[in-house]
């Protein structure tokens, strides 16, 4: 069997737009992209640790445990052996309590990467291969989350051209959710059940693509 870690925040946690409710596995997309490598005959399991409001490497002030880097080597040592680490962050390092740009961001993934390859695993087991996937792309923040991404949509401008010089800087797999579905117009930040479902499934056809299994 196959372990894939998916380390994510609230748009893989799946809540729902506009609400503090989340959608059941099936409906997430790691579990859209769980079944779908299934169903292409391989053995396999996702392993999901998604925090609401994560950063990449910053520190919520008005929320602890939010920064990325912290216990991530721990959470690699917990899970492995793992064949495969998908890092989908950035979101919340637009939040309005922190004057990040797009550069900034990818530099905290690029520090999230080294922190898994360095990881205190068992020498015996493989350090695994990493994708980085590009968030949709943050649009007019609306409802009740709008005051913590005020002005968000402009912070966030280029994030996934800089995290895909990132995977080149660092030899990593990258897939760019952009291709594929733009953030919910409901708050302009997450996804609905139907954006999970297509993420899903090109993120499992990228895999399989890429030949990493």
């Amino acid at each position: 069997m196959y372990d894939v870690l998916i380390y994510s925040d609230s748009l893989t946690w799946g809540i729902i737009p506009d609400s503090r409710e989340r959608l059941t596995f099936e409906k997430r997309w790691p579990g859209v992209f769980e079944a779908a490598l299934i169903d292409d005959g391989l053995n396999i399991r996702v392993i999901e640790n998604c925090l609401n409001g994560r950063r990449t490497v910053w520190e919520d002030p008005l929320k602890s445990g939010r920064d990325g880097s912290q216990n991530l080597a721990q959470t690699i040592e917990i899970h492995s052996p793992l064949k495969l680490v998908i890092l989908m962050l950035g979101t919340n390092d637009f939040q309005c309590t922190h004057e990040n740009n797009a550069w900034l961001s990818a530099q905290g993934t690029a520090k999230l990467i080294n922190i898994i390859r360095q990881a205190p695993i068992e020498p015996c087991m493989p350090i695994p291969e990493i994708m980085l996937i590009a968030p949709p792309k943050i649009i007019m923040p609306k409802g009740v989350i709008s005051n913590k991404f005020n002005g968000a949509e402009k912070r966030c401008v280029g994030l996934a051209t800089e995290l895909e010089l990132i995977s080149e800087q660092y030899s990593t797999y990258f897939f760019n959710a952009n291709d594929v579905t733009d953030a919910s117009t409901v708050d302009g930040i997450h996804l609905d059940e139907n954006q999970h479902k297509i993420l899903g499934k090109a993120v499992a056809s990228a895999v399989s693509d890429y030949k990493i299994f």
